[in-house]
């Protein structure tokens, strides 16, 4: 039913070569459709503005015991061994509970998306990104997402 020449004329594009451009079209349509939490924006600008002033993360902090725990509750990897995909889901799961009437689930919502800022801060603090690799890539999903909500 939907062919290669199919995708090709319904996006305009090639996806062929890499799926690259399948992925963002994912991408785009998560960030046009969330609710943003107003927590989670707060992070992510607190983020940006040590960013743009010191050009990288100024925190040299590790995820604690209990943070990790709270991941491995949902069955989340460590950023470091997040794929591109899972991160995009990550993502939706966390925009989907920042709407629901759940109290818990917004505030595990906004933790879990402050332990993977944690995470990326981390990561780059020690030039771990360098060494992840393009298997691993959740890291550019997750800095695409924070870019997104600080704008």
């Amino acid at each position: 039913m939907y062919s290669l020449g199919n995708r090709q004329q319904l996006y305009g594009k090639n996806f062929s070569n890499t799926s690259a451009e399948f992925e963002n079209i994912s991408l785009q349509s998560l960030f046009k459709k969330s609710r943003i939490s107003p927590r989670q924006k707060e992070i992510a600008n607190n983020y940006m503005v040590i960013k743009k002033i010191f050009g990288f993360s100024a925190v040299n902090s590790r995820v604690s015991n209990s943070e990790a725990g709270l991941l491995k509750q949902y069955n989340l990897k460590p950023l470091e061994e997040t794929t591109y995909r899972s991160m995009v889901n990550e993502l939706e799961t966390l925009i989907e509970w920042s709407k629901t009437g759940d109290a818990l689930k917004k505030m595990h919502s906004d933790n879990i998306f402050e332990i993977r800022v944690k995470e990326l801060k981390f990561l780059q603090a020690n030039n771990s990104l360098l060494k992840l690799g393009e298997l691993y890539d959740g890291y550019s999903v997750l800095e695409k997402y924070i870019e997104y909500l600080a704008g």
